[in-house]
């Protein structure tokens, strides 16, 4: 079956924006504060898993903003599939890319697309082949602050960029007061907080800030690493969500399940739309609807578009992916590979998604999922 970039973008645009909630937990450390999973649905979606001659234990590391995901399909996949054990560690997205190309896992999460260089790199590890990104579910990347008496805040991308760059230090600032004129803005410092770990939220919200406020953040938008100075840093999205809650004045960045877990306020974004934008799952689906397949040949990389200006298009998100070898992987491992994987991106693995607030894929995005796995070799 061969399906058009047009065509993916099409049904993509139709699948998200009618699709659930793209409720993720964060890229990071797993902690007592992530929502919580479901209750143990499994022998329903269980009984259509194809096992395909799975056996043995699959190793697999990365991003936790799909580890609600990965326990409902672990679930299912073990419960179908006797004598299997995948072991998924939710440890970031720049820990599992790492370990990936280092051959300790047989796949990766990631919130972003392998770089250049971490293709390079893998070619090490998939001999006569190399990794390929694979989506499976996206979501928003909230602006969380906590400043009492305002309620509801407004901000664009080149103060989101002078705030984080600490350019802008004060709450009542000539620019914040601008965006928000019937808020009682104090004279106080803003604390900003940021991400201590390598992490794909770091760096789709460097891409945002890049594409939309160029003259204000001058930072390379492919690193994973934070790059401006000044600023508080904490260990995954789960401890700059805490450090928001807990600090007067303070404003800090994590996916949107982090801030309604903390009960933290979230900033809207003014995009040059007829109103600002609420970081909101529905407003997400209509960005990500018009995600771009950048990849070739088997990668299905999607190019999201930062600078949107739609009405009621949240701009600040970010996609999933599943990194594996498209050729070179290890024989005792590649059939518990492509079961698995086929059944994460089968229709059976997607529908389950909805019960941990997840959104499964765009229907024609997970029919090249299901195309490619299966030529894993």
């Amino acid at each position: 079956m061969k399906l058009s970039r047009n065509g993916l973008r099409a049904s993509a645009i139709g699948a998200l924006v009618v699709s659930g909630a793209l409720v993720l937990s964060a890229c990071g450390s797993d902690n007592n504060n992530e929502p919580t999973k479901d209750g143990g649905k499994t022998s329903a979606a269980a009984s259509n898993v194809k096992c395909d001659g799975a056996k043995g234990q699959l190793l697999a590391a990365g991003s936790s903003a799909q580890k609600n995901a990965m326990d409902l399909w672990v679930k299912n996949f073990q419960a179908a599939c006797s004598g299997v054990e995948v072991n998924y560690q939710a440890i970031g997205s720049g820990g599992g890319i790492t370990k990936f190309n280092q051959g300790q896992v047989t796949f990766a999460g990631s919130d972003s697309a392998l770089k250049d260089e971490e293709v390079a790199e893998s070619q090490k590890i998939c001999k006569g082949g190399k990794g390929i990104n694979l989506p499976m579910v996206g979501g928003p990347i909230a602006i969380g602050y906590k400043l009492d008496g305002v309620d509801n805040l407004v901000l664009d991308a080149p103060t989101l960029a002078k705030i984080f760059d600490t350019k802008i230090t004060k709450w009542n600032d000539p620019a914040i007061a601008k965006l928000n004129p019937s808020a009682k803005l104090p004279d106080s410092t803003i604390q900003a907080f940021h991400r201590s770990d390598e992490s794909g939220t770091t760096q789709n919200l460097g891409k945002y800030l890049s594409a939309t406020a160029k003259a204000d953040w001058k930072y390379d938008p492919k690193t994973k690493s934070w790059p401006a100075p000044g600023g508080q840093a904490a260990n995954g999205s789960s401890g700059v969500a805490t450090a928001v809650k807990d600090a007067e004045g303070s404003i800090g960045y994590f996916e949107l399940s982090y801030a309604t877990a903390n009960k933290i306020s979230t900033v809207s974004i003014n995009t040059g739309a007829a109103a600002p934008v609420a970081a909101t799952t529905e407003n997400a689906s209509k960005a990500i609807a018009a995600a771009k397949v950048k990849g070739t040949g088997s990668d299905l990389a999607l190019s999201l578009d930062y600078t949107t200006k739609a009405e009621g298009a949240y701009p600040i998100t970010l996609v999933t992916y599943e990194i594996a070898c498209d050729k070179g992987n290890k024989a005792e491992t590649l059939p518990t590979l492509k079961a698995f994987l086929n059944y994460t991106a089968s229709e059976e693995g997607q529908k389950v998604l909805s019960d941990a607030g997840y959104a499964p894929l765009p229907a024609e995005i997970a029919a090249k999922v299901r195309e490619i796995v299966p030529t894993l070799s």
